[in-house]
């Protein structure tokens, strides 16, 4: 085995996963609520190889050295820094100031999913009813602070709902005062490790080991609450700047390995042209 084909082999496989990382941060720059990633490497375990040698008295002393096997992906890290509000005409998106996250129903009815995508709708309970119940762009129903859907029940009118910045839910009364939905309030959850969340799209999470158990912030202690802000939506905290100077150096990486690997076979081409 010729260990710098093997190293080098290894150095375009981790560029490889960090160039497709960087370039689905550069593909998702324009969607809502996303977070970027970074993959992160490590080096692989280094071979001692032990040389004997002499000191300056002749005495054999040996010396080690370590040699390396090339690097491999640890991580794919997720950031969730806050990403920049942008106004919408929707007067159900919202926009979250904070470390909390909405949660909805997946498609299945069981598992719920957490997101910082605010991209809600007010739509009918059913085909020709009057209620309205709070969902997210597909269709999945967001969830209140008891873990339940979130109606409007009543001839209410969708562009006259309004959100308070801690997620209670409102309509005017006749005199046009906004008036508390009964107890309707939308919830937000935080996690102790938010960065160990699982990802299942461009835009929302799963719970994992990882992550740790949600914290409902109502009523919650110890935790900085997250505020909603009505008709704006969270953009993406993508820097385009910031990943294009990481994507030059990722192929100049690769190119890099990529020559070592050229090299190589060139160094055994010509000892394999040696004559005696």
């Amino acid at each position: 085995m010729v260990r710098s084909l093997w190293s080098a082999a290894t150095g375009m496989n981790a560029q490889q996963t960090n160039v497709d990382t960087i370039s689905n941060n550069l593909a998702n720059v324009n969607t809502t609520g996303f977070k970027a990633q970074g993959a992160q490497f490590k080096s692989l375990l280094y071979q001692e190889l032990q040389t004997v040698t002499t000191t300056a008295n002749g005495e054999p002393k040996p010396t080690n050295s370590q040699v390396g096997l090339g690097v491999r992906t640890s991580t794919i890290n997720q950031f969730f820094s806050q990403g920049s509000f942008q106004n919408s005409d929707n007067p159900a998106a919202l926009a979250l100031s904070g470390d909390g996250f909405f949660a909805y129903q997946a498609a299945d009815g069981e598992t719920v999913q957490y997101t910082r995508n605010g991209n809600f709708t007010w739509a009918l309970t059913e085909v020709g009813g009057t209620d309205l119940v709070l969902t997210t762009a597909e269709g999945n129903k967001v969830l209140d602070v008891g873990g339940n859907e979130i109606v409007v029940q009543g001839n209410a009118v969708a562009s006259r709902i309004t959100i308070g910045g801690d997620g209670k839910i409102y309509y005017p009364d006749g005199d046009g005062v906004p008036q508390p939905v009964g107890n309707l309030q939308i919830g937000l959850w935080q996690f102790p490790n938010r960065e160990g969340l699982e990802r299942v799209g461009s835009a929302a999470w799963v719970q994992s080991a990882a992550s740790g158990e949600p914290i409902l912030e109502d009523g919650a202690a110890g935790i900085k609450r997250t505020e909603i802000v009505q008709g704006y939506l969270e953009g993406s905290n993508v820097n385009v700047a910031t990943e294009m100077v990481n994507l030059i150096v990722a192929q100049r990486a690769y190119e890099m390995n990529s020559t070592a690997i050229q090299t190589t076979d060139e160094m055994m081409q010509t000892a394999n042209q040696l004559k005696r």
